[in-house]
């Protein structure tokens, strides 16, 4: 048995106690909240921000050979990216993975790069076989982000003959906050 804080409509709040060291807060509907018995800083998850966007259908995205190029992304797993972009409206620090597969009509090499607010923030690594025709990038990183402004976007960067950003899942954008600041 827990402490139990309940807030409900027809009497307020309510409480009910024991000695077990744990705090839970409900509603009068049966939602429930534990916080436990931790020293430091203990963060309840709830409504927290998070998305996942990919390349889907539309065809494969033309591109320029080197030339740093901003990924159109325009299916959702969940939530929303605007203008192929992801805005929280949480400050704190988000993780932010990203992957950019790729094509030509000859040898290719690329690179993944994550942008915030218009500048580069971090890039990742090909992973690819010699002398191959497609190719596969991925970053991977801990960005504090605003809240209200910051703004994340993934670009791409690939050397080859008639370069081409492929309409895949594999050509992705994720993220999701791992703590308030």
């Amino acid at each position: 048995m827990a402490s139990i804080i309940t807030a409900t409509t027809t009497s307020g709040l309510t409480q009910s106690a024991d000695n077990s060291g744990v705090l839970q807060l409900a509603s009068g509907t049966g939602n429930l909240v534990t916080v436990p018995s931790v020293t430091g800083t203990a963060m309840v998850s709830g409504n927290m921000p998070a998305f996942s966007a990919y390349r889907g259908s539309g065809g494969q995205q033309s591109i320029t050979s080197q030339v740093w190029t901003k990924v159109q992304l325009n299916t959702e797993n969940f939530d929303s990216t605007t203008n192929y972009r992801f805005t929280p409206n949480v400050a704190g620090y988000y993780q932010m993975n990203g992957s950019l597969y790729f094509t030509g009509t000859s040898t290719v090499r690329g690179i993944v790069s994550l942008y915030k607010n218009g500048a580069e923030l971090t890039f990742g690594n090909y992973m690819g076989s010699f002398n191959s025709t497609q190719g596969v990038a991925v970053v991977s990183t801990l960005v504090y982000m605003n809240g209200s402004t910051d703004y994340l976007e993934l670009y791409g960067y690939v050397q080859a003959t008639s370069p081409t950003f492929v309409d895949n899942p594999a050509l992705s954008m994720s993220g999701y906050l791992a703590r308030t600041a």
